[in-house]
């Protein structure tokens, strides 16, 4: 049986309608339920939801065998899976942005207010710049507003939130989007099944 994580929300519901329309059904997935695990016993194929930053961790320790996660969530937590494919889902940007008037200060350390600790971190080691990380989860925003933090790590859509907070980008870290995974013993031994699987979403 393949089994398949996807990410609860949005673009978890997103992926399946493209795996419906393509005879991958799971009767009930879409419910309003607090039923996780789905299976189709005449595809052998076992979908369940999962949370979008837990995805790549049920995906590299084999529970499934595939799963779709954000590239974002691939850049912090660096998971040892393949990334077979971008779906072109739900792009956005990994981005630095800070207060309109702010200037950085190179003698003093920067002070980095992020939900995404690892990526902040990689991103000034390659630039040789000393940060002091600050873990929030959630309204970054309001760091650099009220003085926590003198810039943000963060995703930026349409940069709306940023605007009405008196914030802009000052620098793009990387593009960002969903992406198909797979684990890599999986992918050895079912490779015809996530073969299929792929053309399916490669449409």
């Amino acid at each position: 049986m393949l089994n398949i994580a996807l990410p609860k929300g949005r673009l978890g519901e997103k992926v399946y309608k493209l795996l419906a329309s393509a005879g991958y059904e799971f009767p009930g997935i879409l419910d309003n339920s607090r039923k996780l695990v789905f299976e189709n016993e005449n595809l052998k194929m076992r979908c369940f939801w999962v949370k979008p930053f837990d995805v790549p961790v049920y995906v590299e320790r084999g529970t499934a065998d595939i799963g779709v996660a954000g590239k974002d969530i691939l850049l912090e937590r660096n998971p040892d899976v393949y990334e077979l494919l971008d779906l072109k889902a739900g792009f956005c940007r990994m981005a630095v942005a800070a207060k309109n008037d702010f200037y950085d200060d190179p003698e003093k350390i920067l002070r980095v207010a992020t939900e995404f600790p690892n990526i902040a971190k990689n991103y000034y080691a390659g630039l040789g710049r000393e940060i002091d990380i600050i873990a929030l989860r959630g309204s970054l925003e309001l760091a650099p507003v009220l003085g926590l933090s003198d810039v943000i790590v963060d995703i930026v859509e349409t940069g709306t939130t940023l605007r009405e907070n008196n914030l802009s980008v000052i620098n793009f870290i990387a593009d960002l989007s969903a992406r198909l995974i797979a684990n890599k013993s999986a992918y050895k031994f079912k490779e015809n099944e996530i073969s299929n699987f792929v053309k399916v979403l490669a449409v």
